[in-house]
């Protein structure tokens, strides 16, 4: 049974033991049976809201599990992507780079704006490439 019928329930009673607001007693029962009804409706009425919401939540929930989905694949693609680390010389900041930012040969320092320049045609060791001596 919930509140609103058993605020019913009581508001029967009342009627058939012919309570009226002409006695003190009478006037306080009747009133508080009239608040209890308020405060049952308002009751039901937040269990719609509340109904509602949690209908909304679940949507919310859903389309963020689609993001995150989405996100992390992506995040995972850029895993495979390895980084190598190089120290500033003038800040000693420590800088991660991946393969495309050393391609173009140079960067600025985030930290302290110096001019960065990578050059790799002479750091090879092997026969194969020429970068060895024969």
């Amino acid at each position: 049974m919930t509140t609103l019928e058993r605020v019913s329930y009581l508001k029967g009673l009342a009627d058939g033991m012919k309570m009226d607001d002409s006695t003190n007693e009478g006037k306080l029962l009747l009133n508080i049976i009239e608040v209890l009804e308020d405060v049952a409706m308002d009751m039901a009425d937040m269990g719609d809201d509340l109904v509602g919401l949690s209908d909304q939540v679940d949507e919310i929930d859903d389309d963020l599990a689609a993001l995150e989905e989405d996100l992390y694949d992506d995040m995972e693609d850029d895993d495979d992507e390895e980084l190598y680390e190089v120290e500033c010389p003038s800040c000693g900041d420590v800088i991660c780079l991946d393969e495309e930012m050393l391609d173009k040969g140079e960067i600025e320092c985030p930290n302290c704006g110096e001019k960065l320049e990578f050059d790799f045609e002479d750091a090879c060791d092997c026969d194969e490439c020429g970068g060895g001596d024969e």
